[in-house]
């Protein structure tokens, strides 16, 4: 009924769960998605040797993803299939030294100890075990909380003063030059803030605790990343759920103070009781939807924003190096790549991320063409294009970097495979270019990013640019709180859960769904398969 229906505005990964979770629970629910395709920034673009993801390549906490498809009355493993990347990443210095890290914490140690002296193993278990540390005590309280709190954080790690010292009190980089003697350790370990968009020397040293979340487990989708979006969105629609592409949101209605509709780009008004925004919060803030959701989040909550990137989707055979899925190519100073940055120029010295996305499982044989996905830290930049010469200079820096370790491609990728932050801008309303929302930098970052609800009753927030904040796992934790925030809502009319829905699939009610789920087996147009798409990673949990 109109009255009870939910609007979901984006089909990325928060729309999505958000669809899955109120369409199990047998909510009325329409997604209306811009682009022809779901997946958010999870996008592909074509080129010779087939779609390459062109956004997140991998999924770490495979567990949120596990309990999503289970509280849905169904298995992940049923939908997609997972291909467990044990090589996590491989590492290139300009002095010609490479350093492995695996996904079984004895393996990196020992190929630590074998690249960087007992000192170095010795710095990376104590970082590890940190990591570790910070990740099981800020799980509960911050991720998995709806609304965090500042007091029962703080009451948490005062009944656990180790986590004091684990925490520290200055800045990633900081906390770094502390635990590790090796410079080249800090500088990997340092770009974990990039995987939330921040700067190492401006973020707080918790993000560390990211380390422990991609040791974990990294997995791959077959097919691509965006199967798992392809997936999702056909178990929302066999719920019940409608979910319109190419209909861009043009305005939210709302009348006695509360949201009442959504109008379509081609002014089609949806009556509604509630509405998800899941996409970028600051196209609220901007106005980009109507003056009466300005108010619905701060500025504080939106600003400032995260970093960019200049991201190259394309295919080509590759001589030099060994590579392996996941690549990282260092500059020699750190502080000569995000300085620039943030400043608002291009990096100096940047370090490149290589996705070779055909070595999962292997590399295939010499002077086959590849697909490949390169990223280049950059400051949102809006929608100012750049230039001819920025984009050239773009170019140069990417493959001169890359050249210094010998690794070379053929042929040389141009132009046309780049994104950069107008075509994120343009791709994402309202987003500056920004791939992460808000920024991540400063110690209480996590407490001003804005939660699932606002402050106009029934808009609610779900996607990267909300709490808990970006990557794919976060991005989908936030549908779960979006879900349970409409589902608690008492001037809700909605009726019970569904026990059968379209297409066969036994569903249960929130709690009993989460209960099963622990025991469960742990700047180019988007497209549909076979066509022009796009998407992006973040880094491993990264991008979104």
């Amino acid at each position: 009924m109109a009255q009870d229906r939910i609007v979901v505005i984006g089909a990325g990964m928060g729309g999505l769960a958000t669809a899955i979770r109120l369409a199990a629970a047998g909510r009325a629910v329409r997604v209306i998605e811009a682009h022809d395709h779901p997946g958010g920034k999870m996008r592909t673009l074509p080129s010779r040797a087939g779609p390459v993801d062109a956004g997140p390549t991998v999924l770490t906490m495979r567990h949120v993803f596990d309990e999503l498809f289970a509280a849905a009355g169904t298995r992940l493993d049923d939908h997609v299939t997972l291909e467990r990347e044990r090589l996590l990443a491989r590492h290139f210095w300009t002095d010609g030294s490479v350093l492995d890290l695996w996904d079984d914490a004895e393996r990196s140690a020992e190929a630590v100890r074998a690249w960087g002296g007992a000192r170095a193993e010795a710095d990376f278990r104590a970082f590890s075990a940190r990591a570790q540390r910070l990740f099981e005590a800020f799980d509960v309280p911050m991720m998995q909380a709806a609304a965090p709190s500042l007091g029962t954080l703080a009451a948490h790690v005062l009944r656990r003063p180790r986590l004091i010292a684990d925490m520290g009190f200055g800045s990633l980089a900081t906390a770094l030059r502390g635990q590790f003697r090796e410079p080249r350790l800090r500088q990997l370990f340092g770009r974990y803030a990039t995987y939330v968009g921040g700067s190492p020397y401006r973020s707080p040293a918790v993000l560390g605790l990211i380390w422990h979340a991609e040791a974990s487990g990294v997995w791959r989708v077959s097919g691509g990343m965006h199967k798992l979006a392809e997936a999702m969105a056909a178990l929302a629609e066999r719920l019940g759920a409608e979910i319109a592409y190419g209909t861009p949101a043009a305005h939210i209605e709302v009348q006695g103070g509360r949201t009442a509709a959504v109008v379509t780009g081609s002014g089609e008004r949806i009556a509604c009781a509630h509405v998800v925004h899941a996409g970028d919060p600051k196209a609220l803030h901007a106005g980009l939807l109507g003056p009466a959701p300005e108010r619905a989040v701060p500025k504080k909550a939106v600003a400032p924003r995260s970093l960019s990137a200049h991201v190259l989707a394309f295919a080509a055979v590759p001589h030099g190096p060994e590579l392996a899925y996941h690549n990282v190519f260092f500059g020699d100073d750190p502080r000569a790549e995000f300085g620039p940055v943030e400043k608002g120029a291009m990096p100096l010295d940047p370090t490149i991320y290589v996705c070779a996305e055909d070595r999962g499982g292997g590399p295939p044989p010499p002077g086959t063409l590849e697909r490949f996905e390169t990223i280049m830290n950059a400051p949102p930049t809006g929608a100012r294009d750049q230039s001819d010469e920025e984009i050239e200079t773009c170019l140069t820096r990417t493959w001169g970097r890359l050249a210094r370790s010998g690794l070379t491609f053929s042929p040389i990728p141009t132009r046309d495979a780049l994104t950069t932050q107008a075509g994120f801008h343009r791709l994402f309303p309202g987003s500056d270019g920004s791939l992460y929302g808000r920024s991540p930098h400063g110690m209480l970052a996590a407490f001003s990013r804005p939660t699932a609800q606002t402050s106009v009753p029934g808009l609610i927030l779900a996607g990267g640019g909300a709490h808990p904040g970006a990557g794919i796992p976060m991005a989908t934790l936030s549908g779960r709180h979006a879900a349970a925030a409409i589902l608690s809502d008492r001037t809700s009319t909605s009726t019970s859960p569904r026990t059968a829905t379209p297409g066969g699939i036994s569903t249960a009610s929130p709690t009993t769904a989460a209960a099963r789920s622990r025991s469960s087996p742990s700047s180019a147009p988007s497209s549909r398969p076979g066509t022009a798409g796009r998407g992006g990673r973040t880094p491993p949990t990264t991008a979104a």
